[in-house]
């Protein structure tokens, strides 16, 4: 393998730059390797000569042949080897091989560096034969082949050649000669398609100056030795074809003649010219590289190439090649000949994308009004370009001119409209453009020019970049883009410009399907928020709010309408994003925010914050739409300056936003409640005494045993009647469900207690059972209801807490007072309570004494008691209700005179109902009969 003997070449290029193991093509007796500089990265091919490819094949040597003649032979063609090389360090032109690295010999051969070259003509020439057998140009792969740049692999190079190539190149050619001829003073002597390489720009350049001299009648100051036709026209059956003179495409002028001139090469490229059209692709003179059989062809008229025999070529010839150029090229007599400058000027080359290379060619030399007409007009002809001249010549070259600030809109114009017709644009893009790009906006120093002044040049530029921007995007990884599009974005969103901010913010659409979620949120979403915040113009505030739509998941595209499948069309579908880029939290956090702090009112403005909010209202929780979100909207509708169609389209978008919020909260409120699904058939058994905190009865023993169970006592047998304690003790009534249920009497039961042997702290507490059921407020409108004034100095009541009606009563009876004589019992005054309930007042609202004046009740029947006895119950289901009752009198029993009746164990049953039941407060409430209605007025002047 050649690749293990390339390792043996130690010099300075081997040690300087990064050489691929293979050769990539082959040219001559020279293996052309790809190679790049270490330090600087630039790519370059890199040309070897191996020694051991001089030595004989196998019987070349004659019996006469000895050793030193053999090596100073070797040595003779090493020589012209390194002044081929030589000659292209002191040749320097466009169209001559361009040398990196000077020729190095090593111990096994030679090496020399130069720009990138794609192949030879020879091999290209070479690859078309073999496509041309195989049925085609995809008939087999290409043998031309580079490394990709990551090193993750080979792909094949795009190596093709049209008609516009060949005019191109020629032309190239062309001008390489006339160099060569005019300013040099040298003739080439070796003009052949092995000489003549494509570089990776699709330029042809010569090279093979192994051969080259001086001719005889220049007079141009030369260091090179003249030609020695004598040595060089003989064939040395020793040595390889590829080291010697080629005769298929010598001019008659050298080996008939021997006459070196610079005509010679002209009859060179006339033969070249058919080769390019022959099939197959070789020249028309066949000579074996026998001196005797080229004089015998040029013998014979017929056997030269002329136009009568279509120049020998087996296919046809361009017409403008066989009646104006080949004649006067392949003529026996050099002076009939066209030179390299009349070459030029044939009418083979007079087209407008020959024109358009030739002029791209010379750019740098013309004016800055040429270069703007050219850049106006370059769009017009561009699809009539080959793709592979736009991706290898036409684009380089108009990336090279980027340089110039006052061309970089016109040129990036050109350059994006290529990118877009080329079928490899994203590989170009990413190679050529993108660097370039990166240079002229982020890495280009800043000028104090450029500082106080605004760059418009460069302004304009940035515009096409971002009107560019969906081709940029579909061009470029997610990576290149993060790196190095996006900054260039935010220089525009960052811009003082409007009309820049604007083309930043309408790239939004294009840019977001590239990059990831952390660079939107945390890079681009700032500076967007940024501007909308700070901006002034109105235009940059609706376009803001648009972005702002784009990110919480919406399209702004007009064209994109609901279709229902009955117009036959298919539906169209969005362009934007359809999905929410941004999280929940940062819209509700971070977006919603800035729309509350809009300050215009324009009907534009509100519109385009509408249409965000109907894309948060697809996001967000239902609670912070009620809250946050609908308040901003309502205060928006409101505008001044909104018609009534903007105002329906607000309110159709709260409607519909506050429908979503009723239905889930709806939802919410049913699945919460599916949990209580024991819940009571009877609407009355929130009324019930029994009743549990979610108005259901408990089961018989349950809050007992619950009671028992926490308290460390133990519950009492079910048959007991009542839960409290003796008579006087600190133990706090606790109803029971049991004794609930038995309540079977029309009426009610009262508990005693003795307020006076008691002290305030041990008294038990009389406040119903807390409920976190819901609670009915009294009717107070029936003027059967007495009233209680509010408690004016009572340390632990609110001053908001209203005394509150207990029970019905009805004029003029002392309903208390004969509910308790009908019932055999009288009801004590109320005890002191420790949860602040009932609170002793010094200021007593009720005159104790008339409870003495007892009166017969008219209404005292089983009915009107168990009515009564419900009607109790109400006030005592609500919670943290205060009552302000005064002390009793500082009789031990009560204001009657009745002594209580001793507790009996098991028959306190239906007393200590009573007092778990309020009552008691029914007694005090039966007391305030007299003054009825003046209770009544005073509550109604206190709500």
């Amino acid at each position: 393998m050649f690749s293990s003997a390339l390792k043996s070449f130690t010099s300075n290029i081997s040690s300087n730059y990064s050489i691929s193991p293979n050769p990539s093509s082959f040219s001559g007796p020279w293996k052309i390797f790809d190679g790049k500089k270490k330090s600087t990265g630039k790519a370059v091919s890199v040309f070897v000569f191996d020694k051991k490819s001089l030595e004989p094949q196998g019987g070349g040597l004659g019996p006469r042949s000895s050793a030193s003649s053999l090596k100073r032979v070797h040595e003779e063609v090493i020589e012209r080897l390194k002044r081929e090389a030589s000659n292209l360090a002191r040749l320097r032109h466009p169209s001559i091989l361009e040398l990196a690295e000077p020729v190095e010999e090593t111990r096994n051969g030679l090496m020399f560096a130069t720009e990138q070259v794609t192949a030879s003509l020879a091999g290209l020439l070479l690859e078309k034969d073999e496509q041309e057998k195989a049925g085609g140009r995809g008939g087999r792969s290409s043998r031309y082949v580079v490394e990709e740049g990551d090193g993750k692999g080979r792909r094949r190079r795009e190596l093709e050649i049209d008609e516009l190539e060949i005019q191109k190149g020629l032309l190239q050619v062309g001008k390489g000669l006339e160099f060569l001829h005019e300013s040099a003073g040298l003739v080439h002597g070796n003009l052949t398609p092995e000489a003549i390489f494509i570089n990776a720009k699709s330029d042809w350049k010569i090279s093979g100056l192994g051969f080259s001299g001086p001719g005889e009648n220049s007079n141009k100051p030369t260091s090179l030795p003249a030609i020695s036709l004598s040595e060089v026209l003989n064939h040395d059956p020793r040595l390889p074809r590829s080291v010697q003179l080629d005769l298929d495409y010598t001019s008659p002028d050298f080996a008939m003649d021997s006459n070196v001139s610079s005509a010679a090469d002209m009859f060179s490229l006339g033969l070249l010219i058919i080769a390019l059209y022959n099939s197959p692709h070789k020249s028309p003179i066949e000579t074996n590289n026998s001196l005797s059989s080229f004089k015998r062809v040029f013998s014979s008229s017929a056997a030269v190439p002329s136009q009568t025999n279509n120049f020998l070529s087996s296919a046809p010839v361009p017409k403008d090649l066989v009646s104006g150029v080949l004649p006067r090229m392949i003529t026996r007599r050099p002076a009939q000949r066209l030179t390299a400058r009349e070459f030029q000027e044939a009418q083979y080359f007079d087209n407008i994308l020959v024109s358009t290379i030739r002029f791209l060619d010379s750019l740098p030399a013309k004016t800055p009004n040429e270069k703007q007409q050219f850049m106006r007009g370059l769009p017009r002809i561009l699809n009539q370009f080959p793709k592979s001249v736009l991706e290898k010549k036409v684009l380089p070259a108009l990336i090279e001119e980027m340089k110039d600030r006052e061309l970089l809109a016109l040129i990036l114009q050109n350059v994006f409209k290529i990118i877009g017709m080329l079928p490899s644009g994203k590989r170009s893009f990413t190679d050529r453009v993108i660097p370039r790009l990166r240079d002229v906006f982020l890495n280009a120093p800043a000028s104090k020019a450029a500082v106080q002044d605004r760059d418009s040049a460069k302004e304009a530029g940035l515009m096409v970049l971002l009107e560019n921007m969906n081709t940029v995007a579909e061009n470029s990884s997610g990576k290149e883009f993060k790196d190095d599009i996006l900054p260039i974005i935010i220089i525009g969103l960052e811009s003082p410009t409007h009309s820049l901010v604007d083309a930043s913010l309408r790239t939004l659409s294009a840019i977001l399907s590239i990059l990831d979620f952390s660079t939107v949120k945390n890079e681009l979403f700032p500076v967007i928020a940024s501007v909308f915040a700070k901006t002034s113009s109105l235009g940059i505030k609706t376009r803001g709010l648009e972005a702002l739509q784009i990110l919480c998941g919406g399209t702004t595209d007009s064209e994109e309408v609901s279709s229902d499948g009955l117009d036959g069309m298919m539906p169209t579908k969005p362009k934007g994003p359809s999905t929410s880029i941004l999280d929940k939290y940062t819209i509700q956090e971070k977006v919603v925010p800035l729309l509350k702090a809009i300050k215009t009112k324009e009907p534009a403005v509100m519109m385009a914050a509408l249409s965000v909010f109907r894309e948060v209202g697809k996001i967000a929780d239902s609670d912070f739409l009620a809250m946050e979100v609908l308040p901003i909207m309502w205060s928006f509708s409101l505008g001044p300056l909104l018609n009534l169609q903007q105002f329906q389209a607000f309110m159709a978008l709260i409607k519909s936003l506050s429908s979503r919020i009723e239905q889930e909260q709806t939802r919410k409120l049913q699945e919460m409640g599916s949990s209580t699904a024991s819940a009571a058939t009877n609407s009355n058994n929130f009324n019930s005494f029994g009743a549990t905190a979610n108005g259901n009865s408990s089961p018989a023993g349950v809050e007992g045993d619950f009671e028992s169970l926490v308290l460390g006592k133990k519950s009492p047998p079910p048959g007991s009647a009542d839960m409290m304690d003796d008579w006087g003790s600190t133990s706090v009534a606790r109803p029971s469900v049991h004794r609930a249920q038995s309540q079977t009497s029309n009426a009610p039961a009262f508990a005693w207690s003795t307020p006076s042997s008691t002290p305030a702290s041990r008294q038990p507490n009389l406040a119903p059972p807390m409920s976190t059921a819901r609670t009915i407020t009294p009717d107070h409108s029936l003027s059967t209801f007495a009233s209680l004034q509010p408690s004016s100095s009572s340390a632990n009541v609110a001053q908001s807490n209203y005394s509150q009606p207990l029970q019905l009563s009805r004029p003029g009876t002392g309903a208390g007072l004969g509910m308790g004589m009908s019932m055999g019992t009288m009801s004590p005054p109320p005890l002191p309570s420790t949860n602040n309930i009932l609170t002793p007042s010094p200021n007593p609202a009720i005159d104790w004494s008339s409870a003495s004046k007892a009166q017969a009740n008219p209404w005292h029947t089983s009915t009107t008691t168990s009515s009564m006895s419900s009607s109790m119950a109400r006030p005592q289901q609500q919670q943290q209700s205060s009552f302000a009752l005064p002390p009793p009198t500082a009789s031990p029993y009560s204001s009657f005179g009745i002594a209580p009746p001793p507790q009996k164990p098991g028959g306190g049953g239906g007393m200590g109902m009573g007092m778990a039941n309020g009552a008691s407060i029914q007694g005090q409430q039966g007391a305030q009969g007299g003054n009825q209605k003046q209770g009544m007025d005073k509550y109604e002047s206190l709500i």
